[in-house]
């Protein structure tokens, strides 16, 4: 009778436990449980999976409730479906918030590019026949959507074996001749981690898919590996594209940069240090400027180690990327951000942050964007995704397909002033 008894309570606060978990997981969401050491991982993973795929947790959350419910008493049973019930409206509230993630992009675009931006770059570049927005992102699509689009793989930029590859993503039937117009991808993983296959495959596929060439890179990575050899390895990647890319049928003269979190980071930098010697060792002469930089929630100063990092970052960067203390090597750390190399000159940016980003405060990329706009003659585009959180355009969510569509219409204006502005200098120098 006993044992009965045991087993009864046992199965009611194990019940209770996966109600609590699941209502821990929708809660998170909103507010990371964790924001230090490797739960805050775990917290962030969560989060992510969460916000982007609310209604796949939803129905996870409904299979555990079911499994459960019957070994509940009746009282537990109306806990659990008040919790359920409080979790569920959390996650159709994400639901809601990522299919709406257009009207957040729309307006950011309308503020910096005016409200009579294009918003449809037909006739901009030459399009292969047939050629339309790329199939719907989704999850499992993303896995799956690099063969559709890189025929051209592993391609060698440089003396540092795999470190130094990159893929050429372009529909097969592009013309060669035709000088579409370049993204260059620059993967993200804290700087020790990260590869070209597995990010921004949903922005990749839809520009290729429009007639762009993607090409996406990987770099050197610490620990093996210290500051700055990261962001020279961008550099002679962008030189690279700069004399061959046309082969591909791209064309060198319009390159966008993009990447995500340390990809972000070193997009930026590369943006704003054209044709830098310090570092472009050994190719100090080959060009590396951008048309325009994209960056997704980046690290834009490595100097805010009190209020705008997370907490792990100090000793990431201090141990393992730049390995120097930042007390008595200050000045490594300023030359490393991009906010103290913003000019006049910076091409046009498009910044992307989430609100919940649990690994890189949103601070960071409001503080840069209000230094770039104080001083850049360019435009300066900044949008702050509600509810989104860190790496929220990998997995082919619905917000990621809008964040897509946005880049798209950005780059578009881009190039149609960026196609003007060369007409005009052709016809002055004729």
């Amino acid at each position: 009778m006993r044992k009965e008894r045991v087993l009864h309570v046992t199965r009611q606060l194990g019940a209770l436990a996966v109600t609590a978990v699941t209502a821990a997981a929708t809660l998170n969401g909103y507010r990371p449980l964790a924001r230090r050491g490797r739960p805050s991982i775990v917290s962030f993973g969560l989060g992510l999976v969460v916000s982007e795929f609310p209604l796949q947790t939803l129905t996870s959350q409904l299979g555990g409730l079911a499994l459960t419910a019957r070994h509940m008493t009746r009282p537990v049973r109306i806990i659990a479906a008040v919790v359920a019930a409080i979790s569920a409206a959390g996650l159709l509230n994400f639901n809601r918030a990522g299919h709406r993630a257009g009207i957040p992009l729309r307006d950011a675009l309308d503020a910096g590019l005016g409200p009579d931006r294009r918003t449809d770059s037909t006739g901009l570049w030459r399009r292969p026949a047939g050629a339309g927005t790329a199939k719907s992102p989704g999850a499992l699509r993303m896995l799956r959507i690099y063969r559709d689009y890189t025929h051209d793989g592993n391609i060698s930029y440089g003396e540092y074996s795999s470190a130094n590859q990159l893929d050429i993503w372009r529909r097969p039937d592009l013309d060669p001749t035709g000088k579409a117009p370049v993204l260059f991808q620059v993967p993200g993983g804290a700087w020790v981690t990260g590869n070209k296959r597995g990010q921004a495959h949903p922005l990749m596929s839809h520009l290729a898919e429009l007639g762009w060439i993607c090409v996406a890179i990987n770099y050197r990575h610490s620990p093996r590996n210290t500051w700055p050899d990261h962001i020279i390895d961008v550099k002679r990647a962008l030189g690279w594209v700069k004399t061959h890319i046309a082969e591909y049928g791209g064309d060198p003269d319009f390159i966008a940069i993009t990447g995500g979190s340390a990809g972000g980071h070193l997009s930026s930098l590369a943006a704003l240090t054209p044709n830098d010697p310090r570092y472009q060792p050994g190719f100090e002469d080959v060009d590396t400027r951008v048309q325009a930089a994209v960056p997704f929630y980046g690290v834009y100063d490595f100097t805010r180690f009190e209020d705008a990092m997370h907490p792990s970052m100090p000793e990431l960067l201090e141990q393992m990327v730049i390995k120097q203390p930042q007390s008595s090597n200050f000045d490594t750390y300023v030359d490393a951000s991009p906010v103290n190399h913003v000019a006049a000159d910076a091409p046009p940016f498009f910044v992307l942050h989430g609100t919940n980003d649990s690994l890189v405060p949103v601070e960071q990329a409001r503080a840069f964007v209000a230094k770039l706009r104080d001083v850049s003659t360019q435009p300066v585009v900044y949008a702050e995704l509600p509810f989104a959180q860190h790496a929220f355009d990998m997995l082919g969510s619905a917000r990621a397909a809008h964040a897509a569509v946005a880049v798209e219409q950005f780059l578009a204006e881009v190039y149609t002033d960026w196609q003007t502005a060369r007409s005009e200098r052709v016809t002055a120098t004729s």
